[in-house]
Formats: structure tokens, C-alpha cells, sequence
């Protein structure tokens, strides 16, 4: 079946991070999306062959410090839904490529903007990482242990969560609303705001007075006995999400916990005595022998696993999480659809200007006209 965004045609400007995954995302689910790359970016291709960021689309190689080569990319625009780019503010501006151009070419262009602190603010100019987005949105402060110091969730929250995530939903948003009124828009995407929103959960918890400001001493940053990682007698680790009522009892039951102090489930005062015992029993046998004593117990309980053993694991590989394609194991596209397809992920390949310009219009002496003006790098 035709894939949902099949028929949507997107820009990609080449950047790193979070723009990369928001444009893997909608090719993934079908769009036509062109990566527009610096030339000479291809001596880095059998890196770019192994990133699953840049799969599934055609790259064309141009010098945007080129007045032929922006004219190109804004002739490409004119027939396209929507535009990606990651640059620090201004920077698309001084290229001639900024949204107001852009959206005067084609009003109903869709312009994604995607960086750490927004297009607006007192620290919008400045340089910044993953770490730095969630430090000031608040996420980072509640990642680590009692006691300890936070402990960054990877890149996870800030650049894919709170990022390229996030613009993906707010592109398609907008090109929704463009289909429907004739005009297109910026979106601008912060990766402060969008870790921010991830937190929404914990904020109504705040509210509520259920979640401190001491991390690692809530329900579930792995304050409470139930809720939290365990390592094993071999050394390997599982994971215990014992919530409601009915998986607690299952936890009690296998692990033999009868004591009345187990009663006090939503005590936190009892929260560090609790987790030393179940650290301790759980240390008497090793990973594989806890996943056979908790099979057909609804205790939601899973064994904590490493990159090959997650590909391997039965459930993954009856749905197909993991794929392979180019040699390179990677997640496949998600989620799935009832009546549609995905598409099968193909890896990063040369640049394919010519070809790519000539199939959106472009004649044979305008092709060659830009290789004379060195927009493709060898002028």
C-alpha cells in the first residue's frame, strides 16, 4: 500500500542531529525528501553509508555561497511542501534562503527551523549542545541517582525527543493546515521548548505534590523499589515496573517477599530499605534464571538488554524492530500502520545532482550552466 506521506516533497538542507532524524522520519513514511549537501561532503559517504539519519533519500551536492546555486534551491522550493534547515539563527538569511523569500517564491511552503534555543530569546545566537538545551528546560536536573549528579539520557531527549521529533509533528501540522488554507508558515523548533514539553507528565506530578525536586527519590526516576533496574548474579540487569496493585502482588510472589514492610508500596520512607532487599535477593541468580522464574507472571519485568541481544530477542524479530540494510543493523520505521506501508530503509549514496535536477525541470544547458559557475563545487 502507498505509504502515508507518499506525494509530499521536502528539503532537506544537510545539517547534523535532530534535522537529519525529523527528515528520515517523513521519508521513512514516504515523502520525497532531497538532502542538499556541501560539495566535497561526499568524501565522507561510507560514514554517511552507515548512518541510518540519512537514509532514504537522494542528495544533491551544491555551494549555497553560490548565487547559482541558491536561485537553484529556490526554484526546487517552488514545488515543494516543506523546507528543514538547522543553522544558527541568520544564517539561511544571509544565504538568500531565509523564509521570507522562500515563502514569497511558494506560499505555501512549510519552513522548519530546527535549533537548541529557538529562533527567539537573549541566548538564541548562542552555540549549544544537546546537554546545554535540556540543562535550562529542566529535564536534565531529574536524570541520575540520589544523591548524585544529573546524568545526561544520552542525546535522546534534547536532539530526537525534543527535536527533530517535535518538528517532524509540527511540519506535518503545518503542511496540513497550508493544504488547507493555501499558506505555508514557519515552524520554529527549539529543542529547550521541546524537552520542556516532554516534561509535561512530571510538571503535573509537581502540581500535584507527587514529584520532589531531589532526583532519584520519585516514582519514576528509580526512587521506588518497584520501579527501577537491578543487577543480577552474572552481572546483567533487569528492569521492574511494578505500579498498580495486581503486578506488585505478582512481584511479591515470585521474589518471596511476605514481610509486612513490603505492604507499604507508596511509602517513600521505606523506598531505600525496600530496593537494598530486592537488590540483594535479585544478585542470587543471574539474568536468565530471573526472566524464567517471572515468565507468566504479569510482574512487568524484562531483562535489561545490550544492542545484539535487543535485535535478537524474539518479540523484536517477530515484529521486525531491527532491520538490516546496507550491511548496517538499524530500527526500522515506526510506528506501523494498518493500511499502509512504510518504506524499507535504503542508505546514503553518491549525490545524484544532475539526475535529481533534471527530474525537477531543470534543462541539460541550465544543468551545465551551473557546473560552470561552480555551484557543484568543481567550477
Amino acid at each position: 500500500m502507498t505509504p502515508p506521506l507518499a506525494g509530499l516533497r521536502i528539503l532537506e538542507i544537510a545539517g547534523i542531529g535532530p534535522g537529519p532524524f525529523c527528515a528520515m522520519m517523513l521519508a521513512d513514511h514516504g515523502a520525497e525528501v532531497i538532502r542538499i549537501e556541501r560539495p566535497g561532503e561526499g568524501s565522507g559517504l561510507q560514514v554517511a553509508a552507515k548512518d541510518p539519519l540519512l537514509r532514504s533519500r537522494r542528495t544533491i551536492a551544491l555551494d549555497l555561497k553560490k548565487r547559482e546555486a541558491v536561485l537553484a534551491v529556490r526554484r526546487l522550493a517552488r514545488n515543494c511542501d516543506g523546507l528543514i534547515e538547522g543553522f544558527r539563527p541568520g544564517v539561511m538569511e544571509r544565504l538568500g534562503l531565509g523564509p521570507e523569500p522562500l515563502l514569497a517564491d511558494n506560499p505555501k511552503l512549510v519552513y522548519g527551523r530546527m535549533t537548541g534555543w529557538g529562533q527567539t530569546g537573549p541566548m538564541a545566537a548562542d552555540v549549544g549542545h544537546d546537554i546545554n538545551y535540556i540543562a535550562i528546560s529542566g529535564a536534565l536536573h531529574a536524570f541520575g541517582e540520589a544523591g548524585g549528579k544529573p546524568v545526561p539520557p544520552i542525546n535522546l531527549v534534547g536532539d530526537f525527543g525534543g527535536g527533530g521529533m517535535m518538528l517532524a509533528f509540527g511540519m506535518l501540522a503545518a503542511i496540513l493546515q497550508a493544504q488547507a488554507t493555501g499558506r505555508g508558515q514557519v515552524v520554529d523548533c527549539a529543542m529547550t521548548d521541546g524537552s520542556a514539553l516532554l516534561m509535561s507528565m512530571m510538571w503535573g506530578f509537581r502540581a500535584m505534590g507527587r514529584w520532589g525536586n531531589d532526583r532519584g527519590t520519585n516514582l519514576l526516576d528509580g526512587g521506588a523499589h518497584f520501579y527501577d533496574t537491578y543487577q543480577t548474579a552474572d552481572g546483567k540487569w533487569v528492569a521492574i515496573g511494578a505500579i498498580e496493585p495486581q503486578f506488585y502482588a505478582a512481584l511479591r510472589m515470585v521474589m518471596g517477599l511476605d514481610g509486612t514492610e513490603w505492604d507499604a508500596q507508596f511509602a517513600p520512607a521505606m523506598w531505600p530499605k525496600l530496593k537494598a532487599e530486592l537488590g540483594r535477593q535479585f544478585k542470587t541468580r543471574s539474568r536468565a534464571e530471573w526472566v524464567e522464574a517471572f515468565t507468566g507472571h504479569e510482574a512487568c519485568f524484562a531483562p535489561v538488554l545490550g544492542f545484539d541481544e535487543a535485535a535478537a530477542h524474539p518479540h523484536n524479530v517477530a515484529r521486525g524492530t531491527f532491520v538490516e540494510a546496507g550491511g548496517v543493523v538499524q530500527p526500522a520505521p515506526a510506528p506501523r500502520y494498518s493500511a499502509s506501508d512504510t518504506v524499507p530503509p535504503v542508505m546514503a549514496r553518491p549525490a545524484e545532482t544532475d539526475t535529481i535536477l533534471a527530474d525537477h525541470g531543470f534543462g541539460e544547458d541550465e544543468i551545465a550552466a551551473l557546473h560552470e559557475a561552480g555551484a557543484m563545487g568543481d567550477g
